[in-house]
């Protein structure tokens, strides 16, 4: 190629041109591979060195947003340096020879080299990356972690400056800068997207119930599931093993309370009491300290305190009051899909 009005090679030229777009590429890439990547699916990676350092890009999200547009705004601005006035200089006596003259030919091809370089940019170096890493955004993001964190590593006191100067207009703003990447989605935006799926039809009934269901766990407590009449399978704190033996054939409960007055002191499963001789023994001898839990504890705090204390009976409280006792098999509807039950009673 004949040498251009930068002095640089037609080749150089083209070569340069290639490498700015293909990093224009690289950044984009990373940028949008970041933003749209799920945090537990990238913990998955952390066995290669590359999922680790995509890992701690995500950490520091804002860092690497910098570091991209850094990268892009210097890859255009060379573009715009390098390539736009050879291509404006190779076009202008092409121009010449259809007849224009030499100051129309000038400017039609300076308005042809601008076109030509920004499609060349936009569609190869900003579009296809962009898609492509929002169409794999893990693999993207492990994959052009490494180059990323080396570029960050030679460049990070600058861009350590920018972001400070970006995070104090912010607060300037009223707004909270955030340096890492969240995935967290509002509960009432959820359900009303579920709701609003089901009544437009996009989404069966019974699914949306049971999604409505679960978007609703942390708003539903454990005084819903006491029934209005209970009855307790208890015996007093006096009682004896017979007693609880008599209790369990009585009800068909297997655990049964041990109440003073009207307070639970103890829980007797009844299968302690088949292998004691003496049933004449006191009740409270067996007996395991009850769980209590305040109405308003949560289905799944409650689930929590009852696995943790290895039981499936808790004793339902409000202040000094006792209302009522709920199990395990009460809770766990309460925070399973019904779709899910159904299937498992279908299989």
């Amino acid at each position: 190629m004949i040498p251009l009005e930068s002095g640089m090679n037609g080749w150089v030229v083209l070569i340069w041109t290639v490498a700015l777009i293909t990093l224009s590429a690289f950044f984009v890439a990373v940028e949008f591979a970041l933003m749209a990547a799920k945090q537990h699916r990238l913990d998955e990676r952390a066995g290669s060195a590359a999922g680790r350092a995509a890992i701690k890009s995500s950490h520091e999200l804002t860092l690497v947003l910098a570091g991209s547009q850094l990268g892009i705004t210097v890859c255009t601005l060379a573009l715009g340096a390098i390539t736009k006035p050879a291509v404006h200089h190779a076009l202008t006596p092409i121009l010449e020879l259809t007849g224009l003259p030499t100051a129309v030919a000038d400017v039609a091809a300076f308005i042809l080299a601008l076109i030509i370089v920004t499609f060349l940019h936009l569609v190869v170096g900003e579009m296809a990356p962009k898609s492509w890493a929002i169409a794999h955004p893990e693999d993207s993001s492990v994959l052009l972690a490494i180059p990323m964190r080396a570029f960050m590593l030679v460049m990070r006191p600058v861009l350590k400056a920018m972001n400070a100067m970006a995070n104090w207009l912010v607060r300037k703003a009223g707004a909270t800068p955030v340096d890492g990447l969240t995935a967290t989605q509002d509960v009432a935006g959820l359900r009303h997207l579920v709701e609003h799926s089901a009544e437009v039809g996009t989404l069966e009934a019974n699914y949306g119930q049971s999604l409505t269901s679960v978007l609703t766990l942390r708003e539903r407590q454990v005084r819903e599931l006491l029934p209005e009449v209970q009855d307790l399978a208890a015996v007093p704190v006096d009682g004896t093993l017979a007693d609880v033996q008599a209790v369990t054939r009585e009800h068909g409960h297997m655990r049964v309370l041990v109440r003073d007055g009207g307070t639970t002191v103890g829980v007797v499963h009844v299968r302690d009491t088949l292998d004691e001789p003496d049933l004449s023994r006191a009740a409270m001898d067996l007996a395991r300290p009850p769980v209590l839990l305040p109405a308003d504890t949560g289905l799944a705090t409650a689930l929590n305190q009852l696995r943790q204390a290895r039981t499936q009976i808790a004793v339902v409280t409000d202040a000094d009051t006792e209302l009522g006792v709920i199990t395990l098999s009460d809770v766990l509807p309460g925070l399973m899909p019904t779709a899910i039950i159904d299937a498992a009673s279908a299989t």
